[in-house]
């Protein structure tokens, strides 16, 4: 919900073509950038990240192999 309410106070911005709109552009297009792919990553790639991670076996040293 933040990330839509901050996108359409960020769309204006990129649409205008008043003065010093180039200069907010330069502003708005990373930040429209960051926040389309923050919520991305976190609701796909981090968890799946996760997901890999916790799947691998754990290995001999953490099981608690031969000490000798």
């Amino acid at each position: 919900m933040t990330v839509a309410v901050i996108l359409a106070g960020l769309a204006p911005i990129m649409w205008s073509s008043g003065t010093g709109a180039e200069v907010m552009q330069r502003i708005a297009a990373p930040m429209i950038g960051g926040m389309i792919t923050a919520p991305l990553l976190s609701m796909f790639v981090i968890p799946a990240a996760y997901y890999l991670i916790r799947r691998r076996p754990p290995s001999p040293a953490r099981r608690g192999g031969d000490a000798g």
